[in-house]
């Protein structure tokens, strides 16, 4: 079995040379300030966000959904509040991905890995579950002396409490997101009573198990391991990303806090045991730094409390702290290196080449998924023509084809039109099971806010010279007698 360093750190590989290293529990400590203030506040959001949408109402008219937002698998729809998106609308979620694929980018090359310290789920999640855990057995140093203790009754109800509290924030978890593809009210009422369908408590087990295994168990272990980000974030920064670092041309060498010739940093590891990934932050950017910045607060609150300056670490750009290790660099620790060092330091610069072109890159796709948004068609005219038989000869020595048509009506009332059909005189048009207008044009209703299918047959004159191919087209009409949909196909005839 491989060792693990003092920081809680499993090294990359073991003594005996394998490439496994057993994990080492971490026990990050409650930590207050600025930053962890933030947390608190976004982490409230995130959650009440999750668990309250699928609550809220919208009424879209009688037989519609009322949920404000809702994945309709039954009826291959997603609403969002008044949009609603149909099946082959798809690609207005892909470009909904690509900009948050593009934003993500965006602000991971300003400020480092603020949405895996901030707002990623596994962070949100996770967070909660080590407040709960404090709550239940204590602060970094008791539940570390718990592990430790032999099991008597009162660790194992410990235990079990913190457990118990964990599987039921995990089923509130997984009910919330079955109730964005059902009916919240409904799905929660037959959960509960035991009359949802199987497929119903599959998933909501399924997602009830990933969270109370990822939030309780794996933990860190999934920012370092699982996840794919931190393996090409680095891509992401540059010399003017803001991320957290330590200023060691202020801290370096480290000692205690009365010793002569010291910098700032008096090695309390006070950053170390906040982290909720384990690592050193002193040892520079790591894969396993998530950006929560908690490092900043347990700092900032041990140089107050030394009378020092705070910041010794801090959201920096590693320019600026190229900067300040030149300027100090034959300057003695104390007060005068604390300011050349800050006075080495430039202005942060937000503006710069890539972040203007995430920028245009995400405002060309919003462009684009906007004015496609605003053009989309609130009815479509689909025709199909059979492919067996090609085409039909008929008794009197005519040719049919025979063509499906799909009518697509994405608004509230139902419309009937007039079918015209464009093609060289003498072919003849019936829809089956249609009625007919004052003019003997066949009447197709558009169902609301659904779609209804045709049958057409066209049908050529007997002795007629055809092509084996003719360009035909259907129109629909309204009452006025102006287009409103057409699709184009073709008539084939034998050689």
């Amino acid at each position: 079995m491989s060792r693990i360093d003092p920081k809680g750190v499993a090294p990359a590989s073991g003594e005996d040379g394998s490439l496994y290293a057993a994990r080492q529990k971490v026990y990050p400590k409650a930590v207050n300030g600025p930053v962890r203030r933030a947390k608190w506040a976004i982490l409230a959001t995130c959650l009440a966000l999750y668990y309250l949408v699928p609550w809220l109402r919208w009424d879209r008219g009688p037989g519609m959904p009322d949920q404000a937002v809702l994945v309709d698998i039954a009826n291959a729809r997603i609403f969002l509040l008044w949009i609603e998106i149909w099946p082959q609308e798809i690609y207005f979620l892909t470009g909904l991905l690509v900009m948050a694929a593009i934003g993500l980018f965006a602000v991971t090359s300003l400020f480092g890995r603020v949405w895996c310290g901030f707002a990623c789920p596994q962070t949100v999640w996770t967070d909660l579950f080590m407040w709960v855990e404090r709550r239940i057995e204590g602060d970094r140093n008791a539940r570390m002396k718990l592990d430790a203790a032999p099991m008597t009754r009162g660790k194992a109800l410990r235990k079990a409490a913190k457990h118990a509290a964990w599987l039921a924030i995990a089923a509130a978890t997984g009910g919330a997101w079955i109730m964005y593809f059902q009916d919240a009210p409904t799905v929660t009422r037959a959960i509960l009573t035991g009359g949802a369908s199987l497929e119903t408590y599959v998933f909501f087990g399924l997602f009830t198990a990933t969270t109370y295994t990822l939030a309780g168990w794996a933990r860190e272990q999934v920012c370092t391991y699982m996840c794919p980000w931190p393996r090409f974030q680095a891509a992401m920064l540059d010399e003017n990303s803001l991320v957290v670092s330590y200023r060691g041309w202020r801290g370096e060498p480290r000692g205690k806090a009365k010793a002569e010739g010291i910098g700032d940093c008096v090695d309390c590891r006070g950053c170390v045991h906040v982290c909720p990934t384990g690592i050193d932050i002193r040892d520079g950017q790591q894969l396993e730094c998530i950006g929560c910045g908690l490092c900043i607060d347990a700092c900032d609150d041990v140089m107050r409390k030394l009378n020092r300056p705070t910041g010794l670490i801090a959201f920096e750009t590693l320019a600026n702290l190229a900067a300040s290790e030149a300027a100090t660099a034959q300057v003695a620790p104390g007060p005068v290196r604390q300011v050349c060092g800050m006075k080495a330091r430039q202005p942060v610069r937000l503006s710069r080449p890539r972040t203007w072109l995430y920028a245009g890159v995400l405002g060309a796709v919003a462009a684009v998924m906007l004015g496609a948004f605003l053009l989309r068609p609130t009815a479509t005219l689909a025709v199909l023509r059979d492919r067996a038989p090609i085409f039909v000869r008929l008794s009197d020595g005519s040719i049919r084809n025979a063509y499906t048509l799909k009518l697509e009506n994405r608004t509230r009332p139902d419309a009937a039109l007039a079918l015209v059909l464009d093609a060289p005189e003498g072919f003849r048009l019936l829809v089956q099971d249609s009625t007919a207008d004052a003019e003997a044009r066949p009447l197709l209703t558009l169902r609301q806010d659904g779609i209804t299918q045709w049958r057409a047959l066209v049908t050529a004159p007997a002795g007629a010279r055809l092509p084996e191919s003719t360009p035909v087209r259907f129109r629909l009409l309204d009452a006025a007698g102006n287009t409103v949909l057409a699709e184009r196909s073709v008539f084939l005839a034998p050689k």
